[in-house]
C-alpha cells in the first residue's frame, strides 16, 4: 500500500508541474524518466487530474481530439501509436476565418484536420466504420494548434499524453452535413503560409479513414468508462506534417469543404 500511495503522489506532482508550466508558459524537462517505461495508464492519470482541475475551474468539455494518427507525425515525434486529449470550451475559434493570438503559447504548431460532430451518444463498442458513420452528424475543416509544455518538443508518447495530447487550441470551420456518399479517407488536404505551400496529405493519414480514427477513440472512450456524446467534437487527426504557428496567415484546403482561414497575431 505505501508503494501506490508513493506512486499516486508522484502522479499528482507531475500534473501540478505541466499544470504550472501550462499556466506561466513556461515548458518544463520531460517526464517520461519518472513514470515506468512506456506507463501509458498513468499518464492518462495525469491528463484526468489536469482535465478536472480545469473543469473545477469552469472549463467545459465540448469534445476529443486524436493524435498521432499520421504516419508523418509519428516519424515526426518518435511514437507509435494513437493518443487522445479532451477538447474544453475555451480552446476553441470558430468559424471559417479566424484570428488566434500566439503570445499565450509556447511553441505551437500547426495542423489540418477534418472534425467530426456526433449525433449521438456511443456507450458500446463499435465494429466497423459503417456502423461508426450513423454517429455522426456533422463535418467541419480544422486546425488543431499543437503545443508543448515539455522543453524543445522532447516528448514520448507519455510525455503527451500527460499533456493533455499536446493540445492548446483548435479552429473549427463551419459545419456541413456528414456526407455519406463522400470518401473522407481521398479527401486531399492542402496547407499554405502567406500562400507558400507548407503541407500536404489526405484523410488516408488518419489510420487509413478518419471513421477508423473515431472507431478507435470511441471503443477507447467506453474501455475508459467515459463515452463519447453527443454534439461532442472530434478532431480525427492529422492530414499531413505540422508545421510552426508563427505569426502569419494559414489557409487550410480540404476537397469538399469550404476554406478555413487561421490567422495568428503575435
Amino acid at each position: 500500500m505505501p508503494a501506490e500511495v508513493d506512486k499516486l503522489a508522484d502522479v499528482r506532482d507531475l500534473a501540478e508541474r505541466l499544470f504550472v508550466a501550462r499556466e506561466r508558459g513556461v515548458p518544463i524537462a520531460p517526464i517520461r524518466g519518472e513514470l515506468r517505461e512506456k506507463d501509458i495508464a498513468a499518464a492518462y492519470r495525469i491528463q484526468v487530474l489536469n482535465g478536472a482541475r480545469r473543469i473545477d475551474a469552469g472549463a467545459r468539455v465540448v469534445g476529443r481530439k486524436i493524435g498521432l494518427t499520421s504516419a508523418a507525425v509519428q516519424k515526426q515525434l518518435g511514437v507509435d501509436q494513437p493518443d487522445f486529449g479532451l477538447l474544453f470550451d475555451d480552446m476553441a475559434y470558430r468559424g471559417n476565418d479566424v484570428t488566434i493570438p500566439r503570445k499565450v503559447l509556447i511553441a505551437p504548431r500547426i495542423e489540418a484536420e477534418i472534425a467530426l460532430i456526433l449525433s449521438r451518444d456511443i456507450t458500446k463498442p463499435v465494429k466497423d466504420i459503417d456502423e461508426m458513420a450513423t454517429f455522426v452528424a456533422a463535418v467541419a475543416a480544422a486546425a488543431e494548434i499543437v503545443d508543448s509544455a515539455i522543453e524543445g518538443w522532447n516528448i514520448g508518447i507519455v510525455d503527451t499524453i500527460a499533456d493533455n495530447a499536446s493540445s492548446r487550441l483548435f479552429a473549427i470551420g463551419e459545419p456541413q452535413p456528414f456526407p455519406t456518399q463522400a470518401d473522407l479517407a481521398a479527401c486531399t488536404m492542402s496547407l499554405t503560409k502567406n500562400g507558400e505551400a507548407k503541407a500536404a496529405g489526405s484523410g488516408a493519414a488518419t489510420l487509413g479513414h478518419p471513421l477508423v480514427a473515431l472507431q478507435w477513440l470511441a471503443n477507447k472512450a467506453v474501455e475508459f468508462e467515459h463515452p463519447l456524446q453527443a454534439g461532442d467534437i472530434i478532431l480525427s487527426g492529422a492530414l499531413g506534417p505540422m508545421i510552426p504557428f508563427d505569426p502569419a496567415t494559414y489557409t487550410i484546403e480540404i476537397t469538399g469543404f469550404p476554406t478555413l482561414t487561421v490567422r495568428a497575431v503575435p
